[in-house]
C-alpha cells in the first residue's frame, strides 16, 4: 500500500476525539432512541405472547385474597387483633364495557410490561449517548450508574406492586358512597391504576441518583438538604397522598421509604462534597 493510499484511508476514518456537529449529535441520538425503542417493542411482543403470565400471575394477582401482601396483612390482623388491617378479603370483580376493551387492554399492558422489563437497556442506551460528553474523571465516578439506576427502578416497581397496589385496590375497590351504588370496575381502569402506581414508584426511587448528579454539578448540597428537610418531608407526604389511596395508613407506609431515600440522598451529597473538597486540596 502506497503512502497516498494510506493517507486516503486514514481520512475516511472518523476521529473518535473529534468535535461532533449538531446534526451528528441528532443522528447519534436517533440511533440510540431506535435501539431503545426496538428493545421495548421486542419485550412488549414477548409480554403480548405470555398473556397468562402477565395478567393472571402478575397484573390481576394483587386483588386476590391469597396474594402475598394480602396474606401478610391478614396475619398482622390476627396478631394484633385489628380486623381493619385485613385487605382484599373478597375477590374484586372486573368488567369490560367496550367491544375492543380487552384487546386494547392487552396491547396497552404489553407495552407497559415491555417498557419496565427493557428499562435497564433503555437506561444503558441513554447513558451511551451522554457518556462521550463527560470528562474522564466523571466517567470513572459514574461507573455503575446504569446498574444502580436499574436496581433502584426495579426496587421502586416492586415496592409499588407489593405494597401500594394492594392497598389502593382495597380502598378504591371497596369504597362506597351509598349502599344503592355497586362498584363495577372496568378492567382498563384497574390496569391503569396498577401500572401508573408501579411506574411512579419506580421513578420516585431514583431520588438518590438525581441527588448524586445534582450534587456533582453543584446545584444541591448536604447543607441545603438539611436546611429544607422539614419542607421536603411535607412535599414527600403530599407526594405519598397523590400516589396512594386517601387513608393515613397507606400514606405513612409509602412516606417512610421516601423519607429514608431522602436521608440516603443527604449522605450521598455529603460524600460528593467531601470528594470534591479533597480534589481541590490536592491541586
Amino acid at each position: 500500500m502506497t503512502d497516498k493510499q494510506r493517507t486516503k484511508k486514514g481520512e475516511n476514518k472518523k476521529d473518535p476525539n473529534a468535535e461532533m456537529s449538531f446534526l451528528e449529535h441528532l443522528e447519534e441520538l436517533r440511533w440510540h432512541l431506535i435501539r431503545a425503542f426496538l428493545a421495548v417493542v421486542i419485550f412488549s411482543i414477548l409480554a403480548f405472547i405470555k398473556k397468562d403470565l402477565i395478567f393472571d400471575v402478575i397484573i390481576l394477582n394483587p386483588k386476590m385474597p391469597d396474594f402475598w401482601t394480602n396474606q401478610l396483612f391478614a396475619r398482622l390482623a390476627d396478631w394484633t387483633g385489628m380486623d381493619a388491617l385485613r385487605i382484599n378479603t373478597t375477590e374484586l370483580k372486573l368488567i369490560s364495557i367496550s367491544m375492543a376493551g380487552q384487546f386494547m387492554t392487552h396491547i396497552w399492558t404489553s407495552l407497559i410490561a415491555g417498557l419496565i422489563v427493557s428499562s435497564p437497556y433503555v437506561i444503558f442506551e441513554f447513558w451511551r449517548f451522554i457518556k462521550p460528553a463527560l470528562y474522564e474523571k466523571e466517567r470513572k465516578n459514574s461507573v455503575g450508574a446504569v446498574f444502580y439506576m436499574s436496581v433502584l427502578f426495579f426496587l421502586g416497581v416492586m415496592f409499588g406492586y407489593y405494597l401500594i397496589v394492594p392497598l389502593s385496590v382495597h380502598f378504591l375497590g371497596s369504597y362506597s358512597i351509598s349502599g344503592e351504588v355497586s362498584n363495577q370496575i372496568n378492567i382498563l381502569s384497574y390496569i391503569s391504576t396498577v401500572t401508573s402506581i408501579t411506574l411512579a414508584s419506580g421513578v420516585i426511587f431514583e431520588l438518590p441518583v438525581f441527588v448524586y448528579f445534582l450534587s456533582k454539578v453543584g446545584i444541591l448540597g448536604p447543607e441545603m438538604m438539611k436546611k429544607y428537610r422539614r419542607h421536603a418531608y411535607v412535599v414527600l407526604l403530599i407526594l405519598s397522598a397523590v400516589i396512594t389511596p386517601p387513608d393515613v395508613f397507606s400514606q405513612i407506609m409509602v412516606c417512610l421509604p421516601l423519607v429514608l431515600l431522602y436521608e440516603v440522598g443527604i449522605l450521598i451529597a455529603k460524600r460528593v462534597r467531601k470528594k470534591a473538597d479533597a480534589e481541590l486540596d490536592a491541586i
